[in-house]
């Protein structure tokens, strides 16, 4: 089976030599862990079999999170340290999209502009949900950033998770509608126009077409169930990686195809891009170290927890509904290195120390 890291091992070092002045320090980070993920380079141990003798060699993960084999148990791991968002609620889902204009302003200044789309679309929605005629209190909100389209195009956009109802200013719960929370259409102009206002601080305003502020900007908002579904819902968005191994089709000479899914009608496609290219679309959605892609706003930041249990505790008071708590991930039973010649357990022989996360500079 083909997987990122072969095409990276292949294609990486040319395409680092000729794109160099476009690469930042996290995409070269990303080649280099995924090129180098599960092998010697982050150290490991050596087994021997004590009937057979044989040796075997198992060695770390990277853990980079842009990795497709070090992400598959951590949407699991998160769900379970969210038992404390889940209320007696209905949620909704609401998507903020960049224009197509931005783009390419956003690419060569990740940081800042997605700070200012978390900032823009979590405002916009907190002073749109105080008017008593949606909401008329403060909500929850929890952020995640998403960067790619289903056939790796970019396409950043950030997904908010929102319960159906606040908290008034003497601390009583007010429901939303069933199916509704806030008018979409006056969602979207709030929202352009709290990043216009954020981005006129910085100094790039001026690179951005005054079209952009006239034209409509993408916001969805709907329902997707009760606590328990939302958050499954969304641990893929936080975890998944812009491309997994699974979906790699073939690497027939420079062309790489991959399978995805068309928005439109939902049917299998393939796409085959040269190998350059490949690498290129993966890498716009590498984000920078230490960027955090998953923000807590209103009763659900960390430091209004208390104030979320006590919403919790009026809520499951009013109502006879019980939170149906998320399945915990099943420990990892206890495992043994068997050998792969006479299946008896390995014995540990040795600690393979990693070498440097860096490869030398030249």
């Amino acid at each position: 089976m083909v997987e990122l890291a072969h095409i990276l091992r292949q294609f990486g070092a040319v395409y680092q030599q000729t794109h160099s002045d476009q690469l930042l320090p996290s995409h070269r980070r990303a080649i280099h862990d995924i090129c180098h993920c599960r092998t010697a380079v982050f150290g490991g141990h050596l087994y021997t079999c004590p009937a057979c003798h044989t040796t075997q060699y198992s060695y770390h993960s990277c853990q980079n999170r842009h990795c497709p084999k070090c992400q598959h148990q951590a949407g699991q791991e998160w769900l379970d340290r969210q038992q404390d968002l889940l209320l007696p609620v209905p949620y909704f889902l609401l998507t903020f999209t960049l224009p197509a204009e931005l783009r390419s302003l956003t690419l060569g200044r990740q940081k800042l502009i997605y700070n200012l789309l978390f900032r823009a679309a979590a405002t916009a929605t907190q002073q749109l949900t105080q008017d008593p005629r949606f909401v008329g209190g403060q909500i929850g909100m929890v952020g995640v950033l998403h960067t790619w389209g289903r056939n790796l195009a970019y396409h950043p956009h950030v997904h908010c998770l929102v319960p159906a109802g606040g908290v008034d200013e003497n601390g009583r719960w007010r429901p939303s509608r069933h199916n509704f929370l806030v008018p979409v259409r006056a969602l979207s102009v709030l929202f352009r126009a709290k990043f216009r206002d954020a981005l006129k601080r910085t100094p790039f305003f001026r690179q951005v077409a005054t079209a952009v502020w006239r034209q409509p900007w993408v916001v969805h908002c709907k329902p997707v169930g009760d606590g328990r579904a939302a958050l499954k819902y969304l641990a893929p968005y936080i975890f998944r990686v812009a491309i997994s191994n699974r979906r790699i089709l073939k690497l027939s000479g420079d062309k790489v195809s991959f399978r995805y899914f068309a928005s439109d009608t939902g049917k299998p496609r393939t796409c085959t891009l040269t190998a350059t290219e490949f690498i290129r679309r993966f890498l716009q959605h590498v984000l920078p170290k230490g960027f955090v892609k998953v923000r807590y706003y209103g009763f659900f930041a960390p430091g209004l927890r208390p104030r979320l249990s006590a919403i919790r505790q009026q809520l499951l008071a009013q109502s006879p509904i019980t939170i149906t708590r998320l399945e915990q991930a099943t420990p990892k039973p206890e495992r043994f290195l068997l050998c792969p010649r006479c299946g008896l357990p390995m014995t540990h022989r040795q600690r393979i120390w990693p070498r440097s996360r860096w490869p030398p500079v030249a």
